[in-house]
């Protein structure tokens, strides 16, 4: 087998316009023997050195099943005030497994069950991050006649309640002993005053004006010294005497804010900062008022800023200034920007900068601020493993060793991944083991404990302990990849192709796509290679394969040259053969192929999107569908994408209304199909069995291409097929819930004497499609 591998030297992106291309030898002819030469030993070390799979900074417990129990329980018991913390956890729970939308699903409940106004703006600033990207869906609920509730700005001033700020006391009952009038002095300006009026503001101006000090004498006082204008003073006369404040600048109304706070007049403070809430409109307004807020404990003015901060996540994130308020709030100053939520508010920051630079300052120091504000164990858990993981990117392991022991003290298993890498790290492999002995001697092993175990082992006992992590968890990716490239340095490529496929039949990952392009450059099937390529730039346009060094679309265009072009005849025959085949990689290259050059673009992207789905990716799958609305070629096709993109993010009814109105000016078969999955997902009643079968009829009926019409046709025979004890409905749940489970399953289907008829056969097309391309390690067996 002759090598084909890339030079340590040769890989920078610079040679990529050099000629020839001395370090991908793909000359038409083969590879040359001083190329082959260069690419020899060294190189291939090079490249197939797989990274240690990364310490997750995810709150990853031990039995996934118990701790969603244990939420559970404690959601049907625990008081209303503490369910959206629950739901926040459970969120943290799907999102280590990696479940997106069980995990926006959690995220919508604590925003439904928020119980104050801070955790109501904090949940939902989250959603709308998490549907960054999705902005055209606001666009279609309006439409449609529907707004989207957690994209609405909140409205303080009149949520918020303080409560009555009357003095107590009975004012006929007191005799003021100065004149019922005063006058306060400001530089030049006399300003007149109700003394009763003006004393009632607060108990400190009523001790003031009608107690022991020289003041309660006098009926001009001199206020030049305590920061008020006369504008201001003037205003506060007028708020003592009607209880109201006149309009006013933003300047002003801080001067009276400033006083109030002086003289603790809860009122008149109370009405300052509800009127300033509504002069924040942009980042800046929010910014400097902010910084007021803090400084003057005003809570109601602090979230009306919090709030407009974070509707701009995470842009905003990147302005120092507001960085700096988040990042250097103490415990009061937290209390009154968001309340008791401060732990939820910086698992967002954090989140947030995490996803945007996991190891910069600011990420750290919102870590910082969210192990301040944990309450509880598992929440301490969560905060501490996170921090310790930034730490430990940014090679600070000092610092990383005690925060890991400390979450893996207070309950976090996982986190003795992070003990055992800086164990190893200081050169001491046999204690990590130790460490990693321990925790499997106390509990059932888990599958990412033999990977880490594997680490820090050699040879075979290496390859058991991977070979035992993939039993114990097939998804575990790494496990894949170190086999395959250890055959692959033994030259077995064939072998490390069958290995990376075992993978990628039920996973689809970059990476693993990555590897399976090195091994078919080795066996030199360069349109197999080709392929690869173009998925993976179908999946991330900008991906950098090699360590990073090289783009993606430079080595489809050095690969492009060894393989001979198609016509769109020839794409589209490769199309319907790879996907009556379900072959999904293969039909995502091929329509990336014809995207170059094919007019009908709003079709082929809508098949993208179909592909995505199909391999667990939503959201490239939901580019392609924005794509294929902005190519669409008349008005009842660009319907149907709408449709899509509205069933495909939860709004059923919405998307029934698109299909309808498509069907309205045109019959067809993509908005009879749209019409018949939206009216199933809406409706669970029996009855709505027969009108998807007559729509999915209608939709036969209309002209289409072969690849849907195929599958119109299996659709509309497993809706038929009653005569099964197993219904459509129940089997799409079962199947959708199984696939949770992470775990091989066989399902064994028998029926009576063994002979199938032709409806039985297509139902069991459907469902062993269903299951082997959602379901890692699934089989089905019929007897």
């Amino acid at each position: 087998m002759r090598k084909l591998f890339f030079s340590e030297s040769a890989c920078k992106e610079t040679k990529l316009h050099s000629a020839p291309h001395s370090w991908l030898p793909l000359d038409r002819g083969g590879l040359s023997k001083s190329a082959a030469h260069a690419s020899g030993g060294t190189s291939i070390e090079s490249l197939m050195k797989m990274p240690e799979p990364a310490v997750l900074p995810h709150f990853k417990p031990a039995d996934y099943v118990d701790i969603l129990a244990q939420i559970h329980e404690e959601l049907e018991s625990c008081p209303p005030d503490e369910r959206s913390c629950l739901f926040l956890l459970q969120f943290q729970v799907f999102r280590g497994l990696g479940e997106a939308k069980l995990s926006r699903r959690s995220l919508q409940s604590a925003w439904e069950k928020a119980s104050t106004i801070h955790e109501k703006l904090i949940f939902g600033a989250w959603l709308k991050y998490e549907k960054k990207g999705e902005e055209a869906i606001s666009d279609l609920l309006s439409s449609c006649g529907k707004c989207s509730q957690e994209f609405r700005l909140l409205d303080f001033v009149s949520q918020v309640s303080t409560g009555s700020h009357d003095m107590g006391y009975d004012e006929g009952s007191d005799e003021f002993r100065g004149s019922a009038v005063v006058h306060f002095r400001i530089r030049d300006d006399m300003i007149a005053c109700d003394r009763r009026k003006l004393a009632a503001l607060s108990t400190p101006l009523y001790a003031m004006l009608n107690g022991g000090f020289r003041e309660s004498y006098l009926e001009v006082i001199d206020m030049s010294r305590n920061g008020i204008s006369p504008i201001g003073m003037r205003a506060i006369s007028k708020f003592s005497l009607s209880g109201r404040l006149p309009y006013l600048s933003a300047d002003a109304i801080l001067e009276m804010l400033d006083f109030a706070n002086k003289f603790c007049c809860k009122g008149l403070k109370d009405a300052c900062e509800r009127k300033l809430a509504s002069f924040v409109s942009s980042r800046q307004d929010a910014i400097d008022f902010m910084e007021c807020a803090l400084e003057l404990g005003c809570s109601i003015l602090a979230a009306s800023c919090l709030q407009v901060l974070l509707n701009e996540l995470p842009e905003c994130l990147n302005d120092e200034q507001v960085v700096r308020i988040f990042s250097s709030a103490n415990k009061q100053q937290r209390l009154t920007m968001v309340g008791n939520a401060s732990f939820s508010l910086y698992c967002l920051l954090s989140e947030v900068s995490m996803s945007t630079n996991p190891t910069s300052d600011v990420t750290l120091s919102f870590l910082e601020k969210l192990v301040e504000s944990a309450s509880d164990s598992r929440q301490k858990q969560l905060a501490l493993h996170q921090l310790a993981c930034t730490r430990f990117l940014r090679k600070d392991y000092a610092e990383a060793e005690p925060l890991f022991s400390a979450a893996f003290s207070a309950g976090h298993l996982y986190s003795v991944v992070g003990l055992a890498r800086l164990t190893s790290l200081r050169g001491n492999k046999h204690f990590a083991l130790k460490l990693l002995d321990s925790v499997m001697s106390s509990r059932w092993p888990l599958g990412w404990m033999y990977q880490e175990r594997a680490l820090y082992l050699d040879g075979d006992s290496k390859l058991e302990n991977l070979n035992k992590a993939t039993e114990l968890d097939p998804t575990l990716t790494y496990p894949y990849m170190f086999r395959a490239a250890s055959l692959m340095k033994r030259q077995s490529v064939e072998a490390a192709l069958m290995e990376i496929n075992r993978i990628l039949g039920f996973k689809l990952v970059l990476e693993c796509l990555e590897l399976r392009f090195c091994c078919y450059l080795a066996l030199e099937d360069y349109r197999a290679a080709l392929c690869d390529v173009q998925a993976i730039l179908t999946l991330a346009p900008d991906y950098r394969m090699i360590g990073g060094r090289v783009a993606a679309k430079q080595l489809r265009m050095l690969v492009l040259e060894n393989v001979e072009q198609s016509t769109t005849a020839d794409c589209w025959m490769q199309l319907y053969d790879r996907w009556s085949s379900v072959d999904d990689i293969g039909s995502l290259s091929v329509i990336y192929q014809m995207l170059e050059s094919d007019t009908s673009k709003g079709v082929l992207y809508f098949r993208q999107s179909l592909l995505l789905l199909r391999l667990n990716c939503p959201e490239a799958a939901m580019r392609s569908l924005q794509l294929a609305r902005e190519h669409a070629a008349s008005d009842h096709e660009r319907l149907v994408y709408e449709g899509w993109i509205l069933y495909d993010t939860g709004h059923c009814e919405e998307g029934l209304q698109k299909a309808e109105a498509s069907i309205a000016i045109q019959r067809s078969f993509e908005a009879f199909f749209l019409k018949a999955y939206a009216l199933a997902d809406s409706s669970l009643e029996p009855s709505t069995s027969a009108t998807v079968v007559s729509l999915l009829e209608d939709a036969l009926r209309c002209p289409s291409d072969r690849l849907r019409k195929g599958q119109g046709l299996v659709l509309d025979s497993c809706y038929s097929f009653h005569s099964s004890h197993m219904h459509f409905f129940n089997c799409r749940v079962l199947l959708n819930f199984v696939r949770k489970l992470r775990c091989p399953i066989h399902c064994c289907i028998k029926y009576g004497n063994g002979t199938l008829n032709l409806k039985k056969m297509v139902f069991l097309v459907l469902l062993t499609w269903q299951l082997i391309n959602r379901s890692p390690g699934y089989t089905l067996r019929v007897i």
